[in-house]
């Protein structure tokens, strides 16, 4: 599927949000997105509709569209909520997992480990667990995950940046081995071990 002008602008939008590029209650000004990205206003517009949709952004009746409030008291919900469904979407598709699968979960493994700074990261981690994901063929339990890594990722940036480091995530590792000796219960097992000290 080709991406439009549209998700470009999201993505970029999303990321300086998630990052702390973009800080909470920062104006998200039509025309100067437009202008910045050579579009016209409805290209945006469904942009910041979609980061709306994601928690990113919140909008007034004339005071336009703004970054939202990051809410320190929510990651332990977001945490507890990842552990449910994650390892929800982790157990249905144990039945449906193939060699593809399997191997696209150990390529982003190993992008992760290879991330050499917090962006690159978290962008491969948000890439190792959506692939790990992705088998269980649920959409919308998918787009909920989504959200929360989404949510997981702003407090990440807030909070952890000064404190991260390249390093070699055994949780992950131990994640794909489990997966390849098709052992559900063990996969599962790190999976909400893994959540839990990330939390």
């Amino acid at each position: 599927m080709t991406a439009t002008i549209a998700d470009t602008i999201y993505q970029a939008l999303s990321e300086q949000i998630v990052t702390g590029a973009l800080k909470a209650g920062e104006k998200l000004r039509q025309e100067h997105i437009a202008r910045a990205f050579d579009t016209s206003h409805v290209p945006v517009r469904e942009a910041l509709l979609r980061l709306e949709a994601h928690g990113l952004a919140i909008s007034a009746p004339r005071r336009g569209t703004r970054v939202s409030a990051l809410n320190p008291s929510e990651i332990r919900e977001v945490i507890e909520m990842r552990v449910s469904l994650e390892v929800l979407a982790l157990t249905h598709a144990f039945s449906r997992l193939t060699k593809a699968d399997l191997r696209r979960a150990e390529d982003a493994r190993i992008a992760c480990d290879a991330a050499e700074d917090m962006t690159t990261w978290e962008r491969c981690n948000r890439a190792f667990h959506r692939a790990i994901l992705t088998p269980c063929e649920m959409p919308r339990l998918l787009t909920a995950i989504d959200d929360l890594h989404i949510a997981s990722a702003r407090h990440l940036f807030a909070n952890w940046r000064q404190q991260w480091r390249p390093r070699i995530d055994q949780d992950h590792a131990a994640i794909v081995q489990a997966m390849q000796r098709q052992d559900a219960a063990a996969a599962c097992e790190i999976l909400r071990r893994h959540l839990r000290r990330v939390g």
